[in-house]
């Protein structure tokens, strides 16, 4: 009988897998997909020659990351690449918006956009300098941080605190306004927002703006030499060593609960794997209180709540193998891994706009990567394994382009989103389309299907609105790993702090677990129910 099991083996579940097993925990895993690492996985499935990413690609996050960091995955043969420069934002008319590995590049390229908007960057670091370790810490560390949130208090009293706080919960839209006289700051700031689903009008869409940026100025956008597999490999290859179990193709469809305890897992095939002394679900905050926990054993306010969940936009993306380099109008787009396309600050807001009003774009944001600029490893030499993704809505009212895309995201549906998408990479790079060799759509149903976290293709497990944040996240009164359940934990990414290939939540709700002590009366009850429930698991049930 293991100590733990854990429900989902992406980043989260591997991570708590991994701290628990280095606490001398048996651990078993169980995944419902064919293999592991949910939203971080790579295959060839494109073009033999070609190794695409499926869902994730840069992790800024990881490498900041104190729980993987001390991982130590370099012992596991995991190898982070970079590109030339971090991040793009080319202009239809040519110019280009550079952030650059060193600060040094990006602070002399913004100033060609604008008088002193090089030193405008160079405080925005500065002030990074001063605190953002702190944050850091405090994004990672469970809800409440009190021992961090007073060590970063005395920081920020320092660096000018009231003006820091305010900035950060500005709209990225002032912010920019603010700080910056030409474009490229802007929209550096503004890109990086959209990697949440914060519209540039959206309270604290500055202070992730900047985040981002300064994650990207400091530790750049690095990808896992071979693939993003390469990452999950390693969590694996690092869980084995230390005795940990992994299955893979086992659904979970019920958390046991007897005397108000979680005590073991049931399979789609009507397997009962005890947990003795937790489980940890590395699912979605719906699939957890809404599917795998019987509302019996629920808060009477908890269904209310959850029905006021929120989850982040739905995401569309393509993969490409390109028989040649991406042809950018702004050649500087062709030295950066990660690339945003729209054509100024204003197309951003309207593509906001267009989904907040229930409209698919018909200039759709892009988020572009350069996988083979980023890892040379990815394809052959003079080619680009490359993708990008954009958001649409969850429900769909109209289509805002003239290709009538209703949202049933059948072969028309996608045939036609997917051209939409390329001709806005046209937009930047002229004759794009006929670098393609081959493509593969992954629509927001398919995202699910390769995994069931990403609901419609929502990538970060639920709003990065300030609403849902932080104490509210996922649910008011459930800021922390703990559920109302005994020995249950919520270890995705839909605890705080959210989205993003980190290991916090997992490494958090591993850490309640390990902090929690089993009482032994109840342990032993819950025990002897579930042996003599062994040949008819459905006495288990309460």
């Amino acid at each position: 009988m293991p100590d733990a099991v854990v429900i989902g083996a992406g980043p989260n579940g591997l991570v708590a897998a991994n701290l628990l097993a280095d606490a001398g925990w048996t651990v078993e895993v169980l995944e419902e997909q064919e293999e592991p690492g949910g939203a971080v996985r790579s295959d060839r499935a494109v073009h033999p020659d070609f190794v695409n990413d499926l869902c994730s690609s840069f992790y800024p996050l990881a490498v900041a990351s104190p729980v993987l960091g001390a991982l130590k995955l370099y012992e596991e043969g995991l190898v982070w690449s970079h590109a030339p420069q971090v991040l793009a934002h080319p202009l239809t008319d040519g110019r280009c918006a550079l952030l650059g590995r060193a600060t040094a590049g990006t602070v002399a390229g913004l100033e060609t956009f604008g008088a002193g908007d090089g030193a405008a960057w160079q405080e925005l670091c500065d002030v990074w300098d001063r605190v953002g370790g702190d944050l850091l810490d405090a994004l990672f560390t469970p809800f409440p941080p009190l021992r961090v949130l007073a060590r970063l208090a005395a920081r920020l009293r320092a660096a000018g605190g009231l003006r820091l706080a305010r900035m950060l919960l500005l709209p990225v839209r002032r912010l920019g306004e603010e700080e910056f006289h030409g474009e490229a700051g802007r929209l550096l700031l503004a890109g990086n927002a959209l990697h949440a689903d914060l519209a540039p009008e959206a309270t604290g869409s500055g202070g992730f703006g900047w985040l981002m940026s300064m994650l990207g100025q400091h530790y750049g956008f690095p990808v896992p030499a071979g693939g993003a597999q390469s990452l999950t490999s390693a969590l694996v290859r690092r869980l084995h060593r230390r005795g940990g179990v992994l299955r893979c193709g086992e659904r979970v469809d019920e958390i046991v609960v007897r005397s108000g305890r979680a005590v073991a897992v049931r399979t789609a095939i009507g397997e009962t794997v005890p947990g003795r002394r937790a489980v940890l679900a590395d699912v979605s905050v719906p699939a957890l209180y809404g599917r795998l926990v019987d509302s019996r054993h629920l808060p009477g306010r908890l269904p209310a709540d959850l029905r006021r969940f929120q989850w982040d936009f739905a995401t569309f993306k393509v993969d490409w193998a390109l028989g040649g380099p991406v042809p950018w109008t702004a050649g500087a787009a062709a030295t950066a891994g990660t690339v945003h396309l729209a054509d100024g600050m204003d197309e951003l807001t309207r593509f906001a706009a267009q989904i907040a009003a229930g409209q698919v774009p018909d200039r759709p944001f892009a988020l572009f990567g350069q996988m083979t600029t980023a890892d040379a490893t990815r394809s052959p030499p003079g080619t680009e394994a490359a993708w990008a993704y954009t958001h649409v809505p969850h429900r769909i009212r109209g289509d805002a382009g003239d290709d009538g895309i209703g949202g049933a995201w059948g072969q028309g549906d996608q045939e036609a989103m997917a051209d939409r998408l390329e001709e806005q990479v046209e937009r930047f790079a002229p004759g794009f389309r006929s670098r393609i060799k081959a493509r593969r759509i992954l629509a927001p149903p398919t995202l699910e299907a390769l995994d069931a976290n990403l609901h419609g293709g929502a990538l970060n497990g639920g709003t990065a609105a300030l609403h849902q944040q932080l104490v509210f996240r996922p649910l008011p009164g459930l800021a922390r790993p703990e559920t109302p359940v005994a020995g249950l934990y919520l270890a995705s990414a839909g605890a705080h702090p959210g989205g993003g290939v980190h290991g916090a939540p997992g490494a958090n709700a591993a850490r309640a677990a390990l902090r929690t002590r089993t009482p032994t009366r109840v342990l032993g009850r819950a025990q002897r129910a579930l042996h003599r429930g062994s040949a008819a698991p459905r006495t288990l049930e309460d």
